[in-house]
């Protein structure tokens, strides 16, 4: 474990520690196993997604996203079995753990991009203003593309005092944008921070990084343990599906609940992104090939990233899940749930009812076929991250 800080030289101690890291180089950072952004031939496969009427109506949903805002006394309450967790949309989810109160990938602007006027747009509200959402001890980044590193959320919640731990080289985005490097956790994977009783854990991922035009792989990304005394947590943040998710359980769990990439897949870049069935796969293999625990989807229903229809994510998670026996949670955005409590975890199918339906006959390029469930099968065609790729190859210094 390293320590909290940087010394009196961050910006130099930082380039130091990126030089030393085992993920590191040729000048930039690798992932665990060999991994391609996009298959071969993908860009002109992609371009004609783009002109399909029918998959272009079924990338968001036909009407208002229900959304869940609990009262305040509620939200004060402790919960009483001592791990609740609310999806707030995406990927960001606020983890409250052994009287600790934990944020992972806190994204609250309009859009995830460097840009207030393009880019993709949200497709509900968010469920509970940031101002309302009472103090959090630390917020978690996984990475810095801009549907999990959020410039205004940031400085927002740097104002509370607040800890951020995040992977080796995002900090200084954080100190870029006033963040005082003495409350920021810059970790390798396999580096651990300390924060009151908990221990927080940047353990590998298989994704990409990069904000802006200017430069790409300078920055590490991560999925995260988290460990309190009574209860742990696994937050993926992006990652394609690989086996080091069985080592990562080995090592670190097992695991209370897993929060787990499920959107923005194809099988135009099956190796950054994981389909539904593969992220059911990850929470058995974090498991030691058991279902225990609870799955919590994450990465879809909130922005459009990818061409396959907006409800399928869930669809196919719920129907892997079922196959593989794991207790699986779906609940609307804000809506908070304990996943050790006495009663049944949130998941009646709420997405349905505002989801677009196939047209008869009509096959979305995204693809309506499943693959079997529990196993990873052929993703259906989408478009990665890469639909907001232009806006997260390099780093952009003059905005976010």
């Amino acid at each position: 474990m390293r320590p909290a800080a940087f010394g009196a030289d961050p910006a130099g101690e930082r380039l130091e520690r990126i030089r030393r890291s085992p993920q590191w180089a040729d000048g930039q950072f690798r992932n665990p196993v060999p991994t391609r952004m996009m298959l071969p031939g993908s860009g002109r496969a992609l371009l004609r997604t783009q002109f399909d009427r029918e998959a272009r109506r079924r990338r968001a949903p036909a009407g208002a996203i229900p959304l869940y805002r609990p009262a305040p006394e509620t939200r004060s309450a402790p919960p009483p079995s001592g791990l609740r967790l609310t999806w707030m949309g995406h990927s960001s989810v606020l983890a409250e753990i052994d009287g600790h109160r934990v944020l992972f990938d806190p994204v609250w602007s309009e859009r995830c991009s460097p840009f207030a006027f393009a880019g993709p747009r949200r497709l509900h509200p968010v469920p509970l203003p940031l101002d309302d959402l009472a103090p959090v001890d630390v917020v978690v980044i996984s990475h810095d593309h801009y549907d999990h590193l959020d410039m205004a959320a940031v400085r927002a919640l740097a104002a509370t005092g607040t800890r951020f731990a995040v992977p080796l080289g995002v900090g200084a985005d954080l100190e870029h944008w006033g963040v005082d490097p003495a409350r920021i956790d810059e970790l390798d994977w396999h580096e651990s921070a300390r924060v009151g009783e908990l221990t927080l854990t940047a353990t590998p991922a298989r994704h990409f990084c990069g904000r802006g035009i200017v430069r790409g792989m300078r920055t590490l990304w991560a999925s995260w343990v988290v460990a309190g005394p009574e209860h742990r947590v696994f937050h993926s943040g992006d990652t394609g599906y690989y086996h080091g998710f069985a080592e990562t359980g080995a090592a670190y769990g097992p695991f209370d609940a897993t929060m787990i990439q499920i959107g923005a897949y194809s099988e135009l870049w099956p190796e950054i992104h994981m389909t539904p069935e593969e992220g059911v796969r990850t929470h058995l293999d974090l498991s030691g090939g058991t279902p225990a625990g609870a799955l919590l989807p994450i990465h879809w229903g909130t922005f459009n990233l990818a061409p396959h229809p907006w409800e399928e994510p869930a669809e196919r998670s719920a129907a892997a899940a079922r196959e593989a026996g794991v207790r699986l949670a779906a609940p609307r955005p804000g809506e908070p749930f304990e996943p050790g409590g006495n009663g049944p975890l949130p998941g009646e199918p709420w997405w349905r009812a505002v989801a677009v339906p196939a047209a008869a006959g009509k096959r979305t390029a995204g693809g309506d076929r499943a693959a079997a469930p529990g196993g990873a099968g052929p993703a259906p065609g989408g478009a990665p991250e890469a639909a907001h790729r232009p806006y997260s190859s390099g780093r952009a210094r003059g905005g976010q």
